[in-house]
């Protein structure tokens, strides 16, 4: 199973990467959550934002695979423990590239290595559209979209 999108983003590549990774980027984007990690390979990160568990809810967790900026940002994941009880069963990767395409930037996600019968991919193949859009809007234009949330 693989899920794989492609964005162009009317903006420089380290434009784009601080959306992805900087903490206004990802509170803007990933649905309030703010990104803790050192981004180095090996190390851990946590996208952790108000949820279940209140304000500092662990959304997903895991390791850093590839953090190269304005390139590529690579990482497996499982869901946050408020979430599913065997959370540390369930992974997947996610892998975002940038790459210049004449004066903006081609934004590639591909979400793989899904465990099998994993349950949260249905509601990743949804949200991704979201996440997406959502880091193009910002980045181009310093605003998120509306879902009436």
């Amino acid at each position: 199973m693989e899920l794989r999108y492609e964005f162009y983003i009317n903006a420089a590549p380290e434009q784009v990467w601080h959306t992805i990774v900087s903490p206004e980027g990802t509170r803007s984007t990933f649905f309030g959550t703010v990104l803790h990690s050192t981004l180095e390979p090996g190390a851990a990160f946590e996208y952790v934002g108000p949820g279940a568990d209140g304000d500092n809810t662990v959304h997903v967790y895991g390791t850093i695979l590839e953090a190269v900026p304005g390139k590529t940002l690579s990482y497996l994941e499982h869901p946050g423990p408020s979430y599913r009880e065997n959370h540390a069963e369930l992974e997947t990767r996610v892998t975002f590239t940038m790459e210049t395409v004449g004066q903006c930037t081609k934004l590639t996600l591909v979400n793989d290595q899904w465990t099998p019968d994993h349950p949260s991919f249905a509601n990743s193949k949804d949200h991704w559209w979201m996440m997406l859009s959502n880091i193009k809007t910002y980045t181009e234009t310093g605003k998120t979209l509306d879902f009436g949330w």
